[in-house]
């Protein structure tokens, strides 16, 4: 495992600053498992599927709220706070739990605007992967692969109306994908 850009990061865990980690859905079990062992809790949906990601998290050591920052997002919002609240980092996949793939929703802006906290860029690449053929194009690490973290730099959400977030998700996305392009760059792909 490789981490790319991490003075930011590093400085926010020396002063104790829980932040908002952002990760393409298709990327979040790549992304437990580098990152376990932290305190980071993880936006998991209440979706059937959504129970497997989450018995995977708790066992690599993750917390979990449950919810859609879409649907039921009231709870979410109000969890992930709590979190935050707490001491703990946040991650948030924003184009789950259904997509579409690679579209930042508004839900992490929110996040961000609510509780002040910046929002990281993730981007993950594996060097030897199975993808499978869903929506999101899950990422399964083949044993022995190379892990490559690339994280981006810290993006606050802007103070206007929340209604207007949307406006500010071609931005994040952008970013996202950035930090995704230099994993992949970094990993050879």
């Amino acid at each position: 495992m490789r981490y790319l850009n991490r003075t930011e990061l590093d400085e926010a865990e020396r002063r104790h600053l829980p932040v908002i980690y952002a990760i393409w859905h298709g990327e979040l079990l790549p992304a437990l498992w580098t990152h376990r062992g932290r305190d980071i809790s993880v936006l998991i949906s209440e979706h059937r599927d959504g129970e497997i990601i989450a018995r995977v998290a708790h066992f690599l050591g993750f917390r979990t709220v449950r919810g859609y920052t879409t649907r039921g997002a009231s709870r979410a919002l109000i969890g992930l706070g709590r979190e935050l609240d707490a001491g703990y980092a946040v991650a948030i996949t924003p184009d789950g739990p259904k997509g579409p793939h690679h579209s930042f929703a508004a839900g992490a802006l929110l996040i961000s605007q609510r509780s002040n906290r910046p929002i990281l860029p993730v981007g993950i690449h594996a060097s030897r992967a199975w993808r499978l053929d869903s929506w999101d194009r899950f990422v399964l690490p083949k044993p022995f692969a190379r892990i490559i973290v690339q994280y981006g730099p810290f993006m606050a959400a802007p103070s206007v109306n929340p209604r207007a977030l949307v406006d500010e998700t071609p931005r994040f996305s952008a970013a996202l994908d950035a930090a995704l392009a230099e994993a992949e760059h970094e990993g050879g792909a």
